[in-house]
């Protein structure tokens, strides 16, 4: 209470931000039973558009934390002037705890303290709340927002207008059956490019490496990995022949098949 956030935020150029603020119709589900929870939570939670702050009551947090872009950052081609990049739009529940038993405002005498874990309350030692930070996910584990959740593009650099945009990822190793519909899925890696003009990129839910024309979007090739692939692929030159290489370790927060696997793959030879 008594909390406030600025009347303005700033906006990067390079955005893919929401056009309009999500509503009870964008809720969704793989049954009318859980699209119908799905909605009755989101009308329960705090919601006033992409910096609406936490809250006790619970907060929408939309785009979400993982995008729109994360960690493994965007690839940019600097002769055509384009970048690539794997925008998402996964909500998440940001709810504050107040302190109380199991959520001290101190670390305990002896202990070191840290930023907490991926999972439960996340101390925040040093203010008056923890907070608790979850994707916002139906009965059934799914997001409760309707896909696409995930998408690779195209943005000219020169006019800040979408080239092309396509939906990147199936649910094949996140549902009980191994469906290959193209949902368009949550990511954690980056893509890469190269100057024959094809991006290549891992990230997705399932254990997959892609490649596609960073032209049109048309994707050129793709291949199972071992586990997951949560990395930002490289890429790089040995005796005159090109490979394309890959962490596939599997994210345990994810949900991903974890592994130890670095796997490389030749380009062909094109002479």
């Amino acid at each position: 209470k008594g909390d406030h956030v600025s009347p303005t935020q700033p906006y990067s150029e390079l955005t893919y931000r929401p056009k309009q603020n999500l509503t009870d119709k964008d809720m969704w589900g793989a049954t009318m039973f859980d699209q119908l929870v799905c909605r009755v939570i989101f009308k329960r939670l705090r919601y006033d558009g992409p910096f609406t702050p936490p809250s006790e009551q619970g907060t929408l947090v939309f785009p979400g934390n993982l995008g729109m872009f994360e960690w493994g950052g965007i690839a940019v081609d600097p002769h055509r002037q384009i970048a690539i990049a794997n925008p998402m739009a996964l909500p998440f529940v940001s709810k504050l705890i107040p302190r109380g038993p199991g959520n001290p405002a101190e670390p305990p005498k002896g202990a070191e303290g840290g930023s907490g874990t991926e999972t439960g309350v996340q101390p925040q030692y040093g203010v008056p709340f923890g907070v608790e930070l979850n994707p916002f996910l139906s009965p059934f584990g799914l997001p409760c927002k309707q896909p696409a959740w995930g998408y690779i593009s195209a943005v000219d650099l020169k006019t800040n207008e979408t080239v092309w945009k396509k939906r990147i990822g199936t649910v094949r190793d996140s549902a009980p059956l191994p469906l290959p519909f193209k949902m368009g899925m949550p990511m954690l890696g980056g893509p890469i490019t190269t100057a024959g003009h094809v991006a290549f990129i891992g990230a997705t839910a399932d254990n997959y490496l892609r490649a596609f024309d960073t032209n049109t979007g048309e994707m050129l090739w793709q291949a199972r990995l071992p586990a997951g692939g949560q990395a930002t692929p490289m890429t790089y030159e040995a005796n005159g022949k090109q490979y394309v290489v890959i962490a596939a370790g599997g994210h345990g927060s994810f949900g991903t098949k974890l592994g130890d696997y670095v796997v490389a793959y030749a380009l062909p030879d094109t002479k």
